[in-house]
């Protein structure tokens, strides 16, 4: 669900996910592309955060998404 909203909302919120993480660049975030496992991998080599400790910001960044999901066409 979460990788669903990342994706969904990407070109809403990477100005919030660089304002967050300001050491990712634009060519950074253009890589991500709304891709939870890219940013996650992003957050560990540019911060030197472990991978849990990785998803675990990128959990509760996430967070305040959730009561806005998207709505996906089947």
């Amino acid at each position: 669900m979460n990788e669903d909203i990342l994706k969904g909302k990407w070109k809403e919120i990477k100005g919030s996910v660089k304002e967050k993480w300001g050491d990712l660049t634009d060519d950074d975030l253009a890589e991500v592309k709304g891709r939870q496992e890219k940013l996650v991998g992003l957050l560990q080599k540019k911060y030197g955060y472990s991978k849990d400790k990785a998803e675990q910001e990128y959990k509760g960044f996430i967070s305040g998404y959730k009561d806005e999901e998207p709505r996906i066409k089947k």
